[in-house]
């Protein structure tokens, strides 16, 4: 079964407490989760940012917009439980319990008043789509990244040798490798076919080798470009490469590379942009957005 939108979660959650009983976060979804049926896989599934579970923040939305309704209340740190209003509700067999239901109490509307400008269109996409603010700001900002990502690559295909050059070095120094941006230079030879080649050092104490080939590619690169990497690395006594191309690699050269000795990774365009993003190479921050979510401990009353 598909993980159920949080609008569809607030009936099942109501009847939940209607023994009135108080009730944690942490019970509540461990027993709605086995009332849907999820699978071990969905209770795995996660927000876009990686940060909680898809069900939980479901289940936690669910209980905020009846809580704001006046349904449930938190009587203590920590805990929640049906009110005599939301016994009410349950008595009269609803068939659902959604946003535009909850619109008739108006503690709701006023709990949401602040939000005019927005309530509207926000609503909207709660409705229709049955995900969390959580989700559609994940969502976004994965589109957001990924948009990026092309117009990097693009970038990168545009510019000189030597400007990729400076960028993979600029690149592998804010991942921690190669000592610093001039010694990882130095070590960076020069190339005339649009890539570059060279050994640097895996930490700052020089403890071990890196050997790198980058390849500024718009077709895919196979097994025999691999295998003339992995005999480079033998050449130089390397057990370790990175292989850097703005295109993508063949299933033949990453079997290839699954197979042998030597430690080879492969980064492809759409791993190369990303290590930038992550690392703030060729980008800049427009703006940033802390989300927040309640400490459930803090209001555990001993």
């Amino acid at each position: 079964m598909t993980i159920p939108p949080f609008q569809d979660i607030m009936l099942p959650l109501l009847e939940f407490t209607r023994d009135g009983k108080e009730y944690t976060p942490r019970e509540t979804v461990e027993a709605l989760a086995e009332g849907f049926s999820l699978s071990e896989e969905d209770r795995r599934d996660v927000l876009p940012s990686g940060r909680q579970a898809t069900f939980d923040n479901r289940v936690a939305w669910a209980k905020a917009h009846m809580k704001m309704a006046g349904l449930i209340d938190a009587p203590r740190r920590g805990f929640f439980n049906i009110t005599e209003r939301g016994l009410d509700i349950l008595n009269q067999g609803p068939q659902r319990i959604d946003l535009k239901f909850l619109s008739q109490f108006p503690e709701y509307n006023e709990a949401r008043a602040g939000k005019k400008k927005t309530d509207a269109v926000e609503q909207d996409v709660e409705e229709k789509t049955g995900r969390t603010p959580e989700e559609v700001i994940g969502t976004a900002h994965k589109r957001i990244a990924d948009d990026l990502a092309i117009e990097l690559i693009s970038s990168i295909k545009s510019c000189s040798p030597g400007f990729f050059e400076r960028l993979v070095v600029e690149l592998i120094v804010k991942m921690g490798y190669g000592g610093s941006r001039q010694d990882a230079g130095r070590a960076v030879g020069k190339s005339a076919d649009g890539g570059i080649d060279g050994i640097i050092k895996e930490d700052r104490l020089g403890l071990d080798n890196v050997y790198i080939q980058a390849k500024r590619w718009e077709n895919p690169v196979s097994r025999p470009e691999i295998q003339k990497f992995a005999g480079a690395l033998q050449g130089h006594r390397a057990r370790k490469g990175i292989f850097i191309t703005t295109s993508t690699f063949t299933n033949g050269a990453r079997e290839y590379v699954s197979g042998i000795d030597s430690k080879i990774v492969l980064i492809d365009g759409d791993e190369l942009a990303e290590l930038m993003i992550d690392n703030n190479v060729g980008v800049a921050t427009v703006a940033s957005y802390e989300v927040k979510r309640i400490d459930s401990d803090y209001f555990i009353d001993e």
